[in-house]
């Protein structure tokens, strides 16, 4: 088992990223991947998720929004790693026949 990297962009509440992090918990535990250590920080490099949300949601505020970067580190092989992350952004926008839009605007690094 080696350590590897989850890097996601965000655009993203407090109630938006707490739900992301449910997520990760998830998928990592059901691949039997261990979360070493998670961080969030403030991000300038993903500025065009804002200009997403303002697309995707014309009439709604952005309130509280702000981008974040999540870095999780993780304790797994490179199968559950993959495996992780393909459900991770499977989860955070599901795509389907009809348009649609992110509950969180995300990028995946």
């Amino acid at each position: 088992m080696r350590t590897r990297k989850l890097t996601f962009g965000l655009y993203a509440d407090e109630q938006g990223l707490a739900w992301v992090r449910t997520l990760v918990e998830a998928a990592a535990g059901s691949r039997n991947a261990r979360i070493v250590s998670e961080t969030v920080t403030t991000a300038d490099g993903y500025d065009y998720l804002a200009q997403q949300w303002a697309v995707e949601h014309p009439a709604q505020s952005s309130g509280a929004r702000q981008v974040f970067e999540l870095r999780v580190r993780l304790t797994c092989s490179l199968r559950s790693w993959r495996a992780t992350r393909k459900t991770l952004i499977e989860t955070l926008c599901p795509e389907g026949t009809a348009p649609h839009t992110c509950r969180v605007p995300w990028s995946a690094a």
